[in-house]
């Protein structure tokens, strides 16, 4: 089948705003839910300021095993949750539901070992200053690990851009639902390709700015 090029012009502009708005919002409310997340798995471990053995290993757990589920599997599993929050399942908007859901664990995960990377001196230091707990992880431990936080950011955000491809298989929008509808079911490898191709470029593109943002910072408080 021949493509269209006038009408797809506009259907691919609008697949990549879809895919835009639903990487940024899941992004938004996974760092929500990852943020606290991963501070709380930190200073809650064995040995660590606020050492919590019952907290840690329940929340280890619950992450542990909300990583382990196929994206493609929990998206489908939450559809109910996903319908009484945004009234559909469908849609940028759906789509943010399960997204969130699914990259907040793992970005409480790489927050967690974010944090690890901080040199114990720096706890040591914090305690000597007689600094709270509070301002041990918000002045101390958290500043510290901001060039490795920026590479953990930069990696969630290209999981998040592959998840979302992955969620317009059943209908979220945005590039991965125009790669399928317009390419796989009719046919149209030139669609498919273009598709590829874009991805791989933003995919590049965010991945040398978190890099480059971490250097820059890592130079600066060197």
């Amino acid at each position: 089948m021949e493509l269209n090029w006038e009408f797809f012009w506009p259907q691919f502009l609008q697949a990549c705003q879809e895919t835009f708005l639903t990487v940024l919002g899941s992004f938004i409310f996974g760092t929500i839910i990852g943020l606290p997340l991963g501070i709380i798995l930190v200073v809650t471990r064995p040995g660590h300021i606020m050492e919590n053995k019952a907290v840690f290993t329940v929340l280890n757990t619950i992450i542990n095993i909300v990583r382990s589920v196929p994206f493609i599997i929990l998206l489908v599993a939450i559809i109910p949750i996903t319908r009484l929050v945004t009234g559909t399942s469908i849609g940028v908007a759906a789509a943010i539901v399960p997204l969130s859901i699914f990259v907040g664990p793992y970005l409480a995960r790489l927050i967690e070992n974010s944090m690890l990377e901080v040199d114990k001196g720096v706890l040591e230091t914090a305690y000597a200053m007689g600094a709270t707990k509070f301002q041990i992880i918000t002045k101390f431990i958290l500043p510290e690990a901001i060039p490795s936080l920026i590479l953990s950011f930069t990696t969630a955000t290209i999981g998040l851009i592959g998840s979302t491809a992955a969620a317009g298989a059943v209908g979220a929008g945005g590039l991965g639902d125009l790669a399928i509808t317009y390419g796989y079911q009719r046919f149209i490898t030139i669609v498919i390709v273009i598709t590829v191709v874009l991805l791989v470029v933003i995919v590049q593109l965010i991945q040398s700015l978190g890099n480059s943002w971490s250097r820059f910072v890592r130079r600066k408080r060197g």
